[in-house]
């Protein structure tokens, strides 16, 4: 593939208590690597695309170790660079029944989180590059990665790349600190092309509530309202999640584009093994189509069957190859593949 994108964000380890237990009611926790942008890289690596990552880890055996995990997907981890600071951590208590799962972030003062803006030389990171990938986790961190984030945007589309935003919206990020969430966000929209964003991101975004629309029009209805707001904005896509039970999901997804609206039915996602990352792999899926020349239809279904996919994978990211999702989609079956 000689198309390349590249994803900006933090690295991150988490920190899992093994099964269902509590964090710490036995003395142990499971490490997995990732990271929203770090998931889309590694995901869209097992695509078959030229993925790399551009961020600040920290200058130890936990960031070279995290580093050495991506390139182990296949991810050029070249525009990487290793500076003095923590690792950034979270740890996760995965639910049960009625006990929802529980993220603990800790991140503050990271490697990543200190870097400032201007110590990233965005035309060479970009050079070669045809798409941006990068999300609201990033500024959510405090004012360098805000900053950081609108500039490497900023860049990009000076460039003439692709960019696309995430707004994984995380609220515990932004209310560790005095940032204005709407404001800062704006401005990665009104830089982007493709958004994956739904009815409650735009909702912070522009500071209106659509939940008063009815059930049926509301993600129509914000998606409208963001493309008045944005003028140069193509694309806005999202899943919609419905849970029954913490191992029981339907998940169903959409795209709009100035031009029309798909919309996929649920998918009943019943003995979850790990939610974690679903978003980021519906992102890597639908940015495969896009990379491949395909229409939204084709693009919107390989995203909702890779977002199916990553439920049934351990840890942050999906490492399965375009055939396993081509699979789904051509509704295989379940025998085993000999």
């Amino acid at each position: 593939m000689t198309t390349r994108i590249l994803c900006f964000g933090e690295l991150l380890l988490r920190l899992a208590s093994p099964g269902r237990e509590l964090l710490l009611q036995s003395p142990q926790l499971q490490v997995h690597v990732g990271g929203a942008e770090a998931n889309v890289a590694i995901a869209l690596a097992g695509f078959g695309h030229k993925t790399g990552v551009i961020g600040t880890v920290a200058d130890n055996a936990l960031g070279r170790n995290a580093a050495a995990e991506l390139r182990r997907h296949g991810v050029d981890t070249a525009r990487l660079r290793f500076a003095p600071g923590r690792m950034g951590l979270y740890f996760l208590e995965t639910g049960a029944l009625q006990r929802p799962s529980e993220v603990l972030y800790d991140r503050a003062d990271s490697a990543f989180a200190r870097a400032a803006a201007d110590t990233y030389d965005w035309p060479a990171l970009l050079a070669g590059a045809q798409f941006l990938h990068l999300s609201g986790v990033t500024p959510a961190l405090g004012r360098a990665g805000a900053d950081a984030a609108i500039a490497a945007a900023r860049a990009a589309r000076a460039a003439g790349l692709h960019v696309v935003f995430d707004g994984n919206f995380r609220l515990k990020l932004w209310q560790a600190w005095d940032g204005d969430p709407a404001q800062i966000l704006s401005e990665l929209f009104a830089v982007a092309d493709t958004v994956f964003a739904d009815h409650r991101d735009i909702g912070v975004v522009l500071q209106r509530d659509f939940s008063g629309a009815p059930a049926a029009e509301i993600e129509p209805v914000a998606a409208a309202a963001a493309f008045r707001a944005f003028p140069q904005l193509r694309r806005i896509a999202a899943t919609r999640r419905v849970q029954h039970s913490v191992d029981c999901h339907d998940l169903a997804a959409h795209v709009f584009t100035r031009d029309g609206a798909w919309q996929l039915p649920a998918q009943r996602l019943d003995g979850i093994v790990d939610r974690i990352g679903g978003g980021d792999a519906f992102a890597a899926g639908v940015l495969h189509g896009l990379l491949t020349g395909r229409d939204e239809d084709y693009s919107l279904r390989f995203g909702l069957a890779a977002a199916c996919l990553k439920h049934s994978v351990p840890g942050d990211f999906l490492c399965l190859a375009t055939g396993r999702v081509e699979a789904l989609l051509g509704e295989a079956g379940f025998d085993v593949r000999r």
